[in-house]
């Protein structure tokens, strides 16, 4: 994930002072190889030299008044890039597109979505939201200009479901995003957006789970396990490991499975980050399945059916 940077203002530069194809050259190598018609023209080309241009190959209408500069091969982030530049001045990647930008939802549509606040007509291949996106809730990466990731899970809220948004939720924090306004902010800003009631109770769920203890959080696996009829484990017993033993949560010993539960409390410091790990990869080169389980875990039905495949595995 390259590292972001507030949206500036004047992002698109000034005129370059330089002749026109070596100035045309610099734009596309700072906006992933496209440029839009305005932006010629502001490189002092007369619309017969643009035309010109697109005669002779030296440049590919991508979207209408959107050129692909040399030829019309475009990465994804040119056609990123490409899409707003056809949302006209302010626009902004969004939504769908601007999660997987920020690496937290991966996205396989060809269509891709922008927010302007400019009423255009349709065009192909852009699903375009209107909105003005206020200056704190726009970033640009690597050059592309996007909605920040707690504007973008908000956004995400309205087009996707609610375990998509708690997923892209997870990664936001795993990756550490520390977006200001954070996701609080931007939902106050925004109190009557689609989705925005969706957000406000995953966040509430969250803290609720970032308080749990962990004699609450064995205590929540147990009625789990047992209310996916799953076979009993034993509770904080040990098993061992080499010439040692270790102190684990949960424990199936025929099937040789290991589940630890990591209550925050306990295991969000970088140290018990660490340790955690040590004694996972320690448990398996003993022979063991080590799964660790978070509360949010006990709310969905595939941690059953993945605890359920691995006691019934006959290898095992």
């Amino acid at each position: 994930m390259e590292a972001g940077r507030q949206f500036d203002p004047n992002y698109w530069g000034e005129i370059d002072k330089l002749g026109p194809d070596r100035a045309i050259a610099q734009l596309a190598e700072r906006q992933h190889g496209v440029a839009a018609r305005r932006q010629l023209l502001a490189l002092a080309l007369s619309a017969k030299e643009i035309a010109y241009r697109v005669r002779i190959g030296r440049l590919h209408e991508i979207h209408r008044g959107v050129y692909a500069i040399g030829h019309s091969r475009l990465t994804r982030r040119g056609r990123w890039m490409a899409a707003i530049l056809a949302g006209g001045p302010g626009a902004a990647l969004s939504h769908r597109d601007a999660a997987a930008l920020h690496g937290i939802r991966a996205d396989s549509r060809t269509l891709i979505e922008i927010t302007t606040s400019r009423r255009r007509g349709a065009r192909p291949g852009i699903q375009a939201h209107r909105a003005t996106l206020p200056a704190d809730e726009l970033i640009a990466v690597d050059g592309i200009r996007a909605t920040t990731v707690a504007r973008t899970l908000v956004d995400l809220a309205a087009v996707i479901s609610v375990r998509g948004v708690e997923r892209a939720m997870a990664e936001a924090e795993h990756r550490r995003f520390g977006d200001r306004p954070s996701l609080g902010e931007v939902l106050a800003r925004h109190p009557r957006a689609k989705g925005s009631g969706a957000v406000r109770a995953l966040l509430a769920t969250r803290a609720n789970l970032a308080s749990i203890t962990r004699s609450e959080l064995e205590e929540a696996f147990l009625a789990y396990a047992r209310g996916h009829a799953l076979p009993e484990p034993q509770l904080n017993t040990r098993v061992w490991v080499g010439d040692d033993s270790v102190e684990c949560d949960a424990v199936w010993h025929a099937a040789r499975v290991v589940v630890e539960l990591d209550s925050r409390e306990f295991h969000h410091t970088p140290t018990a980050f660490g340790s955690d790990r040590l004694k996972s990869r320690r448990l398996s080169v003993a022979g063991w399945q080590p799964i660790r389980v978070a509360a949010e875990h006990l709310h969905t039905p595939e941690l059953a059916g993945d605890l359920r495949a691995l006691l019934a595995d006959p290898a095992r």
